[in-house]
């Protein structure tokens, strides 16, 4: 019995040894993970995640859109056109180099998931309710032993947060200080979290919010309207297909429509337009004033701490569209200067043009209105741009160019780097960024481009120009989608064999320049982390 004894005694003090061993390594490489990915305040954790996301993404569309069969069973599109297409919805590019209506229904709710899925606003969900809540809890825990054991501190970082912005604010921060309001009283620390969780539960409530009112406006539209449901009756598209696909793709300012002409077939039915409008803002450049009006409606019907925590702390809560009060405010004012900046040039350049020929003056105006609402990022189009005065091509390059959350101010910084004295550094070196750094990849590309596609540049000089090449490219890493299309007419040696076809400019390029175009549009959906 004693020998069994000791033996007992022995296997528990190993077992005790081994958990002790392994919680200690478990702690160490999991503080390891974090002193490596606290990078640029863990931008780097957030780029991997964003970018195996985007790939992976890509891929399992591409093979979801092979596997299943287009509309058409006597036509088969190239494996290369099928990944350019998955790639360009799971970018929200909406970049075409094939007619949309060669897509069966199955394929065309594979791309509306994708379109949801690769959304700047979902993703960004993504990471407040995965990365922000359960990573960070465990940081946390990890953060609480090492102040106990100071001498392990020196490969920790002193403040670490996953896949959410860090501020200076937060390094000074006492985790046990008090906050009060009314009868509640939470602990700093724990209210932060409680405010993110409860922020990310907003989000994904806004997103299909948003979308599911979205779907249904468009659907009582077509289904009232002799003139839209006649259009998708002769093109065999469904009512509902088309409501939750347009939906989904405007709001997620991808700009992709299940017919060949984009939204031109549209560009008479002024209240299908009017009904889109909201929902291209809502998706993108007024996201973020939305978001706090939603929170500030909520606090003030709910009551909650939270709420009133994260209007008053949004800089700690480190979510990047939700922005200080003034911020917003700017931000919003902005984006309308812009839109009617847009509209008065668009209008006084091309009211009387071919563009607009057929058009009455109400339809004029709300068809311009759209154009321009859309010109930024979502890429719906009512016009041939093809047709377009260059002035207009210009201004159309320059505004798809702009951040989404352009403000014109030096507000982006701190206050506690103004106080520093170093917000006017940050400030030059986000402009640099902003400016500057895009160009670096963008005009290489440019050049890449006009010589995979040199010989077409030589014999079709209308339809294939520098101008055209650098609006789709711009057009691509700004992930927008306009293009100014191909057409047959302007070919200077007409080929009888040339058919008409609505897809993008793209489309007539060869292999090499579409897989060059697939990589600016990854780098465009990933600019954000070259600030």
């Amino acid at each position: 019995m004693e020998i069994f004894a000791s033996l007992r005694e022995n296997f528990e003090q190993l077992y005790n040894n081994s958990c002790a061993k392994m919680s200690s390594f478990r702690t160490y490489f999991v503080g390891f993970l974090c002193s490596l990915f606290d990078f640029h305040e863990l931008q780097l954790n957030s780029f991997v995640f964003q970018f195996f996301y985007y790939i992976i993404l890509s891929v399992l569309g591409f093979l979801a859109l092979k596997l299943s069969v287009l509309k058409a069973t006597t036509i088969r599109l190239a494996d290369l056109d099928l990944f350019f297409t998955a790639v360009s919805a799971s970018t929200v590019s909406s970049m075409s180099t094939v007619e949309m209506e060669l897509f069966s229904n199955t394929q065309l709710v594979i791309i509306t998931a994708l379109m949801l899925m690769g959304g700047e606003i979902f993703t960004s969900m993504l990471r407040l309710n995965f990365v922000g809540s359960n990573f960070t809890q465990k940081i946390k825990s990890i953060e609480s032993r090492v102040h106990d054991n100071p001498s392990n501190s020196r490969n920790f970082p002193a403040k670490v947060e996953s896949g959410l912005v860090v501020h200076p604010q937060l390094k000074d921060e006492k985790p046990n200080s008090i906050v009060e309001d009314g009868d509640k009283s939470l602990s700093g620390e724990h209210l932060r979290n409680c405010s993110i969780k409860l922020l990310g539960h907003v989000v994904i409530r806004y997103i299909f919010v948003i979308q599911i009112l979205g779907a249904g406006l468009i659907f009582l539209y077509v289904s009232l309207v002799p003139s839209a449901k006649e259009v998708l009756k002769n093109k065999g598209i469904q009512m509902q297909i088309f409501s939750v696909f347009t939906a989904v793709s405007t709001f997620s300012n991808c700009g992709f429509v299940p017919t060949n002409e984009n939204m031109k077939i549209f560009k008479k039915n002024s209240g299908l337009l009017l009904f889109l409008i909201p929902q291209v803002l809502l998706g993108n450049t007024l996201f973020a004033p939305a978001l706090r009006c939603v929170i500030w409606v909520l606090g003030k019907t709910t009551k909650r701490v939270e709420y009133g925590y994260m209007l008053n702390n949004s800089r700690e809560i480190g979510y990047n569209y939700l922005l200080p009060s003034v911020h917003s405010f700017v931000m919003a004012i902005v984006v309308l200067v812009l839109i009617v900046f847009e509209f008065l040039f668009f209008c006084s350049m091309e009211w009387n043009s071919e563009a607009l020929y057929g058009l009455d003056g109400n339809e004029k105006f709300v068809a311009s209105l759209f154009q321009v609402v859309n010109l930024r990022h979502t890429g719906e189009s009512v016009f041939d741009l093809s047709i377009v005065t260059p002035a207009v091509l210009v201004v159309f390059i320059v505004m798809m160019y702009l951040p989404a959350r352009t403000s014109f101010f030096a507000i982006e910084g701190h206050e506690a780097d103004v106080k520093n004295g170093e917000g006017k550094t940050k400030q030059k070196r986000l402009m640099g960024h902003d400016t500057f750094s895009p160009l670096t990849f963008l005009v290489p590309f440019v050049i890449f481009i006009c010589m995979t596609e040199r010989d077409k540049l030589k014999e079709d000089p209308l339809n294939f120009n520098v101008l055209s090449i650098a609006l789709e490219v711009i057009s691509a890493y700004a992930n927008v989608g306009l293009s100014t299309g191909y057409h047959c007419s302007r070919q200077l040696k007409p080929d009888p064999f040339c058919k008409p076809v609505w897809y993008g400019f793209v489309g007539r390029w060869s292999a090499g320049g579409k897989l060059l175009l697939v990589i600016v549009m990854f780098l465009g959906k990933l600019r954000k982390f070259g600030k």
